[in-house]
């Protein structure tokens, strides 16, 4: 006979006659990855919200009267933040297309790992589209020889609230 001895940070503490102290929750590994699933669609669909906005924007750049008398320099980065965006683009879509094939199949904790593991390299691609964005626009805005320092300024606090925090509570908080 089990009792729920306390609740702490969403995680239960279970202790039956005899048995050990458990912590966590008490699912399935389906049940586990079915949660998981919902979760990271949930990331993704914010994700995916940008980067499609931001890659619509940049395709819409080609076709302006100014594209075509700027430097040689910024086409080629304005190339490669389209490249960037389109492979962000489709590293956050994905999750949705591998769902969608393998539904049905009895493979969704295998699934749900490839999926974050597309959403990290959507995020690492949407952090270097959005910095050769910003790269690109202060370069045209301005020619001021800070721009580089405050592009990487700008890419910091990205690394910083993206991934150094979150890294740093998996670490701090993560139950050993």
């Amino acid at each position: 006979m089990s009792r729920t001895v306390g609740q702490r940070g969403g995680s239960v503490s279970v202790v039956g006659e005899g048995a050990d102290k458990r912590r966590g929750r008490n699912e399935t590994e389906e049940e586990r990855a079915d949660r998981k699933w919902g979760e990271l669609i949930q990331e993704v669909r914010v994700a995916q919200t940008g980067v499609q906005i931001l890659f619509g924007f940049l395709l819409t750049v080609v076709f302006q009267p100014k594209y075509a008398t700027l430097e040689h320099s910024n086409q080629m980065i304005y190339i490669l933040t389209v490249v960037l965006g389109a492979c962000a683009t489709g590293a956050l879509i994905g999750p949705v297309s591998l769902h969608r094939l393998v539904a049905g199949r009895r493979v969704k904790p295998q699934a749900v790992r490839w999926a974050s593991r597309m959403t990290f390299i959507g995020l690492v691609l949407l952090l270097a589209t959005m910095t050769s964005s910003l790269l690109l626009i202060l370069r045209v805005a301005t020619h001021d020889g800070w721009v580089p320092y405050l592009v990487t300024g700008v890419v910091l606090w990205y690394v910083l609230f993206w991934f150094a925090v979150p890294l740093w509570t998996r670490r701090r908080y993560t139950a050993r």
